[in-house]
């Protein structure tokens, strides 16, 4: 089944959203395919942190398929406080600025203690699963992609990541 590419969906997101309460690190504990993420990366993590002009930092750490650590530095704007509306950019710093660059960073769902998260955009391309640490149980995995499907999100492609303990901080 193929996903709709360039089709913007009414996507209903959290809220009361509270950016502080969300920073520090996630662990990726599903996603749907993306073309510069490699489907053997492991040990997936985001960090986030703010910046001191109000943005917010963006860290994301993986190992790739031969067990080496590959970073991207990214940051991310407030685009709707209230409703976990967000805008990431991973282009370098000096680029930022070019339209058509930031990806739409949607909280779907979160649960009230900030340890579990699903984050996807309007386009319904891109889908994460992420917890507070690097494993979660399958009826609370469940019950997030059971959501996202809910949602009109074709999963028939997700990948689930592996966490092998490796450290990548």
């Amino acid at each position: 089944m193929m996903r709709k590419k360039n089709m913007s969906h009414d996507v209903k997101t959290i809220s009361n959203f509270n950016l502080e309460q969300y920073l520090g690190i996630w662990y990726e504990i599903a996603r749907l395919p993306m073309k510069h993420q490699p489907e053997d990366s492991t040990d997936i993590s985001a960090a986030y942190s703010l910046n001191e002009n109000g943005t917010v930092r963006v860290q994301n750490r993986c190992l790739d398929g031969a067990g080496k650590l590959d970073e991207s530095i990214g940051e991310a704007t407030i685009v709707d406080a209230e409703h976990g509306k967000l805008e990431v950019s991973f282009l370098p710093e000096g680029l930022r600025w070019v339209p058509f660059t930031k990806g739409d960073y949607w909280i779907l769902k979160l649960d009230d203690n900030y340890e579990t998260a699903l984050v996807g955009e309007p386009n319904m391309k891109y889908l994460w699963l992420l917890h507070r640490k690097p494993t979660l149980d399958e009826a609370t995995k469940q019950e997030y992609l059971a959501y996202a499907k809910s949602l009109g999100y074709d999963l028939s492609d997700l990948i689930h990541t592996v966490h092998t303990g490796k450290p990548t901080a």
